[in-house]
């Protein structure tokens, strides 16, 4: 039996973006905007969506991954208590809570790396950070050098081979566990991580809560190297996400079924039975919206989204048809306020919010989309089809990039099984082995087989 993560659609927060929080925390008091974070989770629930991936929330210096206080989440948002009522109402509504584990590095106001300023080589925190080294010097003019994630000097690389950073992170680990009842962390920068700790994490966190879910932040390289029994249940799919917006703007189906084949066919794919982390954009890359060369290309990119392997993802804002772009260094375009409420009476796209919703509904009914072995059915550049088989059931699915009416023959994977439509409940033949299908420029098709 599958555990939730690997049936849930994720609805992806940035919330000092998406409150409107000051970029720079400097204040004092605390700010209580949870409540206003509060007023989304009936929304988040009517999308379909059982889990939220929020973060970050520890306290810190600007954008979040400048660690001050592992233990305080941002005065810019509220108080752990705040916090802590905001997971027990997501969790009345079925909804898990997933927050941002910044492990890698900490900000320069952590206290560690302040008591190194103030008491150098006496310091006990020197063996806690990588590279530190005295005869150096910082672009802080700290009077010594260390390492940083990305030549990033305000982000100060975390050393894990000393046994009192794992101490301590684990013990943070236990601490949102315990105060707040999370259900899984997103492991920020997961690929710079010793595997050793992941290992060590895993044992920890399955001891603290069953079903804790462990997901990286990986880019590149081998993400079986990171999803095991023994390390993390998921890491992020950014080759898929690549594959599915350059898919639609090069009408070139063949790069995503390619993808989907080296990842996870049947015979042969690489990551063949593991579950990774699907997306269309995030809080680090443009929105989808400003990513298209065809707007209409937005309604088959979220089907491939909801029905290929993977658990899908929705990050806030981009089921209406949000736009984004980075501006340089600048990730403000990405990560906006956004008033709920007004937004929802100005969606600059109902059609999508609406798709949106039918595909989260169509996931929850389908167990075949979270589980189901994928076949490929059908491929040119422009139209592809394919089936998620689970047993002797399943769902037969396709879409079409094109400008102009496609249709398509699709052979069906098994014999003699009834096929409805899963929009409008219409009964589809199979005529000589296969389904004879018309799609309109950028619609789907999505048919229960049983």
């Amino acid at each position: 039996m599958s555990k939730w993560y690997e049936e849930a659609v994720f609805y992806h927060m940035y919330p000092i973006g998406m409150t409107g929080a000051p970029r720079q925390n400097t204040q004092e008091e605390v700010t209580h905007r949870f409540p206003e974070l509060m007023e989304w989770l009936p929304y988040v629930q009517s999308l379909g969506c059982t889990a939220i991936y929020i973060g970050p929330l520890f306290e810190s210096t600007s954008h979040g991954y400048d660690t001050r206080d592992y233990k305080l989440v941002d005065r810019r948002l509220g108080d752990n208590e705040d916090f802590k009522a905001f997971v027990a109402k997501a969790h009345e509504l079925g909804i898990k809570i997933v927050v941002d584990g910044v492990f890698n590095h900490t900000g320069r106001e952590f206290f560690a790396f302040k008591d190194i300023q103030q008491n150098r080589e006496n310091s006990p925190y020197c063996s806690w950070f990588k590279g530190i080294n005295f005869g150096w010097n910082s672009p802080y003019n700290d009077g010594f050098g260390y390492e940083a994630w990305r030549n990033c000097f305000e982000l100060v690389n975390l050393n894990y081979w000393e046994p009192k950073v794992r101490e301590y992170i684990l013990s943070v680990i236990g601490f949102w566990i315990d105060e707040f009842d999370i259900d899984g962390i997103r492991l920020d920068c997961a690929d710079c991580l010793e595997f050793s700790f992941m290992e060590e994490m895993r044992r920890y966190t399955n001891e603290k809560k069953a079903d804790f879910w462990l997901m990286g932040e990986v880019i590149h390289g081998d993400y079986s190297r990171y999803v095991s029994a023994d390390k993390l249940d998921s890491v992020t799919n950014y080759e898929l996400h690549k594959g599915l917006y350059s898919g639609h703007n090069d009408h070139n189906y063949f790069e995503i079924a390619h993808t989907i084949r080296r990842e996870f066919d049947a015979n042969g794919g690489i990551y063949k039975g593991l579950k990774l982390y699907s997306f269309v954009d995030n809080h680090d890359v443009d929105r989808i919206a400003s990513k298209l060369n065809v707007p209409g290309h937005i309604y088959p990119v979220h089907t491939l989204l909801y029905t290929l392997p993977g658990i899908p993802s929705l990050y806030y804002g981009s089921e209406w048809g949000i736009q984004g772009r980075k501006e340089g260094a600048n990730d403000d375009p990405l990560r906006p306020a956004v008033d709920l409420k007004e937004a929802l009476e100005h969606v600059p796209d109902p059609k999508l919010l609406q798709w949106v919703k039918t595909l989260g509904r169509i996931h929850k009914e389908q167990p075949a989309l979270s589980d189901g072995r994928y076949q490929e059915l059908l491929l040119t550049n422009r139209q592809y089809a394919f089936a998620r088989i689970l047993g002797d059931e399943g769902v037969i699915v396709a879409v079409n990039n094109d400008d102009k009416d496609a249709y398509l023959s699709i052979r069906v994977p098994m014999q003699g099984k009834t096929y409805t439509s899963l929009l409008n409940g219409s009964v589809i033949k199979e005529e000589n082995g296969a389904l004879q299908v018309k799609l309109a420029p950028n619609e789907s098709f999505l048919a229960a087989m049983r």
